[in-house]
């Protein structure tokens, strides 16, 4: 008998996730809570909130679930690996404890200043006062950060001080601080590159995986608002040749270290968000889960057993072996509705199957904001990237008049 495997989370990423799994030798059923009209095109959707840890662990006792997979941060913040492990089912996801690398970008700084992890310097606040005042100094652009999950909407580059205090009095004004509370990271702001590389921990140790490189602002040319993501690429193309050996020794080993001295049992994903200065990497950010949509384009790319992968690391000893990246390159962009990410407008249903060619993938998101992720595999980067353009092209010609669906048009457009 071969697994069954639950997959939490209703996006893009989840139906990546779901894809892959399901594709496994050792996968027999997979489920997804609540899952998209992707996942449910190869399995059975539960119709159970992401965050009701103690409901889906009951769930999966009565199915017989051999791995549950957390996608969401939101699940993570809200203890449902924690619910799940009561429940005796492995899962792929750190507990809460562990998931405040991401739920509290605050508790982030403080970790990695413990632990002497490159990343910017920072000041925190809890009020408009305090935060003026550190302001009064500041000199040069202001990276304003909510402390709590903000859907991709708790971060704001200011470019200089009097533009950041125009951000934390609307904020503090209207009781308005993204993802609530009061604290606030005001970060200096980093130069370079963007990078994000996800390592994978079973609890004792953390093993680099893979990369990408995503596009999160809504416009071409990194213009507009933060988004969720409007884009991803991987392998990473132009960085240097050690790049690997200089993550593992800068941020994933000195990561592990703080973690172990910390007493956290972290299992599940470690994303690293980075920025490739001049002096080498630095943590932007840390989250608990695969990217979305760093995952669309990580899934492709894929071969071997995805589900024994992450069976092994939920059980504490990681088979390195199960799983592997192939030397392909893969190309993701995501169709939103007109107005992402100033509103999510809910877009007509699109058919299931849209008839893309071999080697490209559609991955459903929600019926508004970020809708479908395109992905294409390629023998390099310029046609994997053309692959997925022509594709695009193609579903916004027969779709977009009655959708109003949108998309960068430089996802994975290397000019240097």
């Amino acid at each position: 008998m071969g697994m069954k495997v639950l997959v939490i989370g209703s996006g893009a990423r989840e139906d990546a996730l779901s894809w892959r799994l399901a594709a496994s030798p050792s996968c027999e059923a997979v489920f997804a809570a609540p899952g998209n009209a992707g996942t449910a095109s190869r399995g059975t959707n539960w119709e159970i909130a992401p965050t009701n840890g103690k409901v889906l662990g009951a769930r999966c006792k009565a199915e017989g679930v051999d791995l549950a997979v957390i996608g969401p941060e939101t699940a993570i913040a809200s203890g449902v690996g924690d619910r799940l492990r009561e429940a005796g089912i492995a899962t792929f996801g750190p507990d809460r404890s562990g998931g405040r690398l991401e739920s509290s970008k605050i508790f982030a700084k403080r970790f990695m200043e413990r632990h002497d992890i490159p990343t910017a310097r920072a000041v925190v606040v809890h009020s408009l006062a305090a935060a003026q005042k550190a302001l009064d100094e500041w000199s040069g652009p202001c990276v304003i950060k909510a402390d709590g999950l903000a859907s991709g909407k708790g971060v704001v580059v200011a470019a200089d001080a009097a533009e950041a205090r125009g951000v934390l009095e609307e904020w503090y004004g209207g009781n308005r601080v993204p993802g609530g509370g009061a604290d606030v990271l005001l970060e200096e702001r980093l130069e370079g590159r963007e990078l994000s590389v996800f390592a994978i921990g079973d609890g004792r140790a953390l093993y680099p995986f893979a990369s990408a490189c995503d596009y999160k602002r809504a416009g071409d040319g990194d213009t507009g608002p933060n988004t969720g993501g409007m884009g991803a690429y991987s392998p990473p193309h132009g960085f240097p040749n050690d790049v690997d050996s200089q993550v593992q020794a800068r941020i994933i080993a000195p990561a592990l270290r703080g973690l172990l001295a910390e007493g956290e049992r972290y299992v599940g994903v470690l994303y690293c968000g980075l920025m490739w200065t001049e002096k080498g990497p630095y943590v932007i950010e840390f989250n608990a889960r695969f990217g979305d949509p760093e995952t669309q384009v990580l899934m492709p790319r894929i071969n071997g057993d995805f589900a024994l992968f992450l069976k092994s690391a939920a059980d504490g000893m990681l088979d390195p072996g199960a799983a592997s990246l192939s030397e392909r390159s893969c190309v993701g962009v995501v169709l939103a509705s007109a107005d992402y990410p100033r509103t999510s407008t809910a877009v007509p249903d699109l058919p299931r199957d849209l008839a893309l060619p071999h080697e490209v993938f559609a991955f459903w998101g929600t019926g508004s904001g970020r809708v479908l992720t395109v992905s294409a595999l390629g023998d390099d980067l310029s046609s994997a990237r053309a692959r997925a353009y022509e594709a695009v092209r193609d579903l916004t010609q027969r779709f977009g008049s009655a959708t109003g669906l949108t998309f960068r048009r430089d996802i994975a457009l290397i000019t240097k």
